[in-house]
């Protein structure tokens, strides 16, 4: 098979897929239907919601990451970023108490009620950015897949990728959404397990167990791996593709899906970081994806890219029916809601977030909003019934971003970094900036002046 013929079959898949699901999304009747998921009024149930989550959570962008750890620490890898999947199960529950106990609607229905409509404005911003952000990560991994960076034909598949995904979320906003995912969620599933149909066979034999690829040390792995667990406890809460759909059918059904999502998230990206541990055993170096794609041929490179764009489009269009949330409801609740406005936010977003890909990557990574920079979240969510000032909020949420920023600049202090290795200065300042954001979080009890009535 010729690279001509391969570059036609990744075109037609694209087109193809997208028609397909076009052609299946559902038009929404009612403002309900395109911003909060149902289908002619009825909520989703614990499949849909369930298969939902996780999809919308397996991105271009992550599969491509837990692949490059498998290939930097093996298994050690692959849990480390596996355990990020555990950010569902934190949620979950925390969702659950807060509409059962609490009576919110949403996480802005809390924040702003709380904390008033400052804390409400910095929540969005970051919340924008993140959205912004998932945009040209995902699609610039696809074009990637159809040519060099730069190049005619990756700027061509991500603008057509981009707009067709766009077409069919228009069409019923949150409601597309989430039955697309399904379909996404099931064609992942064929196309991971053809990929492993093509890896486990070539590593039997003389290659150690997969579970003993990777030493177990900080400088190896460790170091991310306690990273993503105390960022399992703020992350999730500035993700609105997650926490959108978190409210959107009862606190029972909205429990049992977050912890299944997590289950089966842990499960899905952990089997797709094979991919890595098998290019470390082949001595690989580079992009994991590709470089396995290229070892097995043209068969794996569109099976490989036909992965990437049922993740990235699963992500894609769940970031736009958010955005269109977050601009109609969340932020401007008392303004007349149509779904001509929530459309009218989808394509903002489209513009503003494939604008970056004209730019170098290097430029646009200081302004990522990164999980460093939201840490300050864990306590104002885990606490979220403590009766506490707007002094509470802003001080962690703002220290949080400063920590971001040191990290960014490469300013972390050296007596913070307490073990060896790569992540060793993420995970000091994740930890010790944690400690001092719940420290913050806590202060105005020390003051009963400072203490909300």
């Amino acid at each position: 098979m010729d690279n001509n013929t391969v570059a036609l079959l990744q075109w037609g898949f694209i087109l193809l897929s997208s028609i397909l699901i076009f052609t299946l999304a559902p038009i929404a009747k009612t403002t309900h239907d395109f911003f909060y998921g149902s289908k002619d009024n009825k909520q989703p149930n614990a499949i849909l919601l369930t298969s939902s989550l996780v999809i919308s959570w397996i991105f271009a962008k992550s599969i491509t990451n837990v692949a490059n750890l498998g290939l930097s620490f093996g298994f050690v890898g692959v849990v480390s970023y596996a355990v990020y999947y555990l950010s569902f199960l934190v949620a979950g529950l925390v969702i659950y108490k807060m509409r059962l106990n609490g009576g919110f609607k949403s996480i802005h229905h809390f924040i702003g009620s709380k904390y008033g409509k400052g804390a409400l404005y910095i929540f969005s911003i970051l919340i924008a950015f993140r959205l912004f952000n998932e945009v040209w990560s995902n699609t610039m991994v696809i074009g990637s897949y159809f040519g060099d960076a730069g190049s005619t034909p990756y700027f061509a598949s991500i603008i057509v990728f981009t707009l067709l995904t766009l077409a069919y979320a228009l069409k019923g906003g949150m409601s597309t959404s989430i039955l697309t995912d399904v379909i996404q969620m099931v064609l992942f599933g064929v196309l991971l397990t053809a990929i492993l149909a093509y890896i486990l066979p070539e590593m039997k034999g003389n290659y150690k167990p997969i579970y003993l690829s990777g030493e177990w040390s900080m400088a190896t792995g460790g170091n991310l791996i306690l990273v993503a667990l105390l960022q399992c406890f703020s992350y999730p809460f500035h993700d609105p593709v997650l926490t959108d759909r978190g409210f959107i059918t009862s606190p029972k059904t909205t429990l049992k899906s977050f912890i299944w999502a997590s289950v089966i998230g842990v499960m899905c990206i952990g089997l797709f970081g094979i991919v890595g541990i098998f290019a470390q055993t082949k001595g690989m170096t580079g992009q994991a994806t590709v470089e396995v794609a290229k070892f097995f041929g043209p068969v794996m490179l569109l099976i490989m890219n036909f992965i990437m764009v049922t993740s990235a489009a699963s992500t894609l269009d769940s970031a736009f029916s958010s955005f269109s949330k977050l601009y109609n409801i969340d932020i401007f609740p008392n303004k007349e809601l149509k779904i001509s406005k929530g459309r009218m936010a989808m394509v903002v977003l489209t513009i503003l977030g494939t604008i970056p890909i004209f730019f170098k990557p290097e430029i646009l990574s200081a302004t990522t909003i990164s999980g460093t920079m939201v840490i300050g979240l864990a306590p104002v969510f885990l606490f979220w019934n403590k009766s506490m000032p707007k002094f509470s909020f802003y001080a962690p949420v703002l220290f949080g971003l400063l920590m971001g920023i040191v990290l960014v600049f490469e300013l972390v202090p050296n007596f913070w970094i307490f073990t060896d290795g790569k992540y060793n200065d993420l995970l000091g300042i994740n930890l010790w900036g944690s400690l001092v954001c719940f420290a913050l979080f806590f202060i105005p009890l020390l003051n009963k002046r400072w203490r909300k009535a």
